[in-house]
C-alpha cells in the first residue's frame, strides 16, 4: 500500500511540474489564441533589443489591448496590455512607463520583470516568447 501512495505522489509531483506551462486564467481578461512575430531587424521593433526597453504591439488577430514585448537583459517576455484586475472597459489599458506598465484605470503599476502590482490579485497575463535569430515569435 506505501508503494502505491509513494508512487501516486511522485506522479502528481511530475504532472503539475511543467515549465512551458504559463497560467493565463484571469476573469477579466479573455483568452486568445494567436501567434505573432517580431522582426528587430526592423526600425519599428528595433529598440526592443536593448535591455529594459519595450514595444506595444497590436497584432490583429490578438489581444484587444495589445501585446507588450520586454526585454529584460537576457530574456524577452510578451504580457497581455489590458488591466488584468479590472474588466474590459475604455480606461483599461495598460500605458508602459520605463520598466512599468500602469493600468490608466486605477494607476496600479505592474514591473515587467516579473508582471506584480503591490496589493493586487491577478498580475500581468503573461504570453509564451520563442527568440529565433532576431525574430521573437510571441504565442498563446
Amino acid at each position: 500500500m506505501k508503494k502505491y501512495l509513494l508512487l501516486f505522489i511522485i506522479s502528481a509531483l511530475f504532472i503539475n511540474c511543467n515549465k512551458d506551462r504559463v497560467s493565463n486564467e484571469n476573469p477579466f481578461l479573455p483568452n486568445y489564441n494567436f501567434s505573432m512575430e517580431v522582426n528587430t531587424n526592423l526600425p519599428t521593433y528595433n529598440q526592443v533589443t536593448f535591455a529594459s526597453n519595450s514595444i506595444k504591439i497590436y497584432p490583429p488577430n490578438g489581444p484587444s489591448r495589445g501585446v507588450i514585448v520586454f526585454n529584460t537583459g537576457s530574456s524577452f517576455l510578451a504580457f497581455d496590455g489590458g488591466c488584468p484586475n479590472q474588466d474590459l472597459t475604455s480606461c483599461s489599458t495598460l500605458e508602459v512607463s520605463g520598466i512599468n506598465a500602469v493600468c490608466t484605470c486605477d494607476s496600479a503599476s505592474y514591473n515587467l520583470f516579473t508582471g506584480l502590482a503591490a496589493g493586487k490579485q491577478y498580475p500581468l497575463k503573461q504570453y509564451r516568447t520563442e527568440v529565433i535569430g532576431t525574430v521573437i515569435r510571441v504565442y498563446n
